[in-house]
């Protein structure tokens, strides 16, 4: 894997021990995708020697990579199944991308943002970590033509949830998804009991960058 060094590799594996013993995650397969994928190469090379700290950077169009553990708790509340159909709002620069296709899922994500659009496509080819469906277009909409889904992660705060989600995924699914104002957001997870009935549960506050509809050329 190009610059990809065993430093990096070493960097990676006390990531994933602080992930796992600091944090909590237990998920196998979100612990091995974070040991596998190469964070740094998703990021402007001069953050790169703090690619394997708990920390988010800015990416292009005014966006940030999120922290690690961010991305490993939502991986882990998706309860993920290898083979499972997830839709992703908002690939970003394609790392959380990047790990939910490394854990075996089949993943469909969205971009509104051009520039990181074709920097994440561009990325993810490089790395063989493709999605099924890599979409230019509003988050909002989802992608009804490939639904229903199984498993729906939001990476971006949303201030209501958007409605036409909620009827792309299958019943028995999961929805994970920052709801709130745009300083701060709580973590949900909804598991789909009926086309009408929803479990909701809380994990805590975040903050992302704000879900925005439409698409930003």
């Amino acid at each position: 894997m190009t610059n990809d060094t065993y430093l990096h590799k070493g960097k990676r594996k006390i990531l994933v021990d602080y992930l796992q013993n600091n944090l909590k995650i237990s998920d196998e397969l979100v612990l091995q995708a974070i040991n596998t994928v190469p964070r740094h190469l998703f990021m402007e090379s001069i953050f790169e020697d703090f690619a394997y700290e708990d920390r988010a950077f800015p990416i292009a169009a005014g966006q940030t990579i999120s922290h690690p553990s961010t991305v490993a708790e939502q991986s882990e509340l998706l309860q993920l199944l290898p083979g499972e159909k997830v839709l992703e709002i908002g690939t970003g620069c394609g790392y959380q991308t990047a790990v939910l296709v490394q854990m075996g899922a089949l993943v469909y994500t969205i971009e509104r943002q051009k520039e990181l659009f074709d920097f994440s496509q561009k990325k993810l080819k490089e790395l063989n970590l493709s999605p099924r469906i890599h979409h230019f277009g509003d988050g909002f909409q989802g992608l009804p033509l490939y639904a229903p889904f199984d498993k729906i992660l939001v990476t971006c705060g949303a201030q209501t949830m958007p409605t036409e989600l909620l009827k792309q995924l299958n019943v028995g699914g999961i929805i994970v998804i920052p709801l709130g104002n745009s300083e701060d957001q709580i973590l949900y997870r909804f598991t789909k009991i009926s086309d009408t009935q929803f479990e909701k549960e809380e994990f805590g506050l975040y903050k992302f960058v704000p879900m925005l509809g439409n698409t930003n050329h």
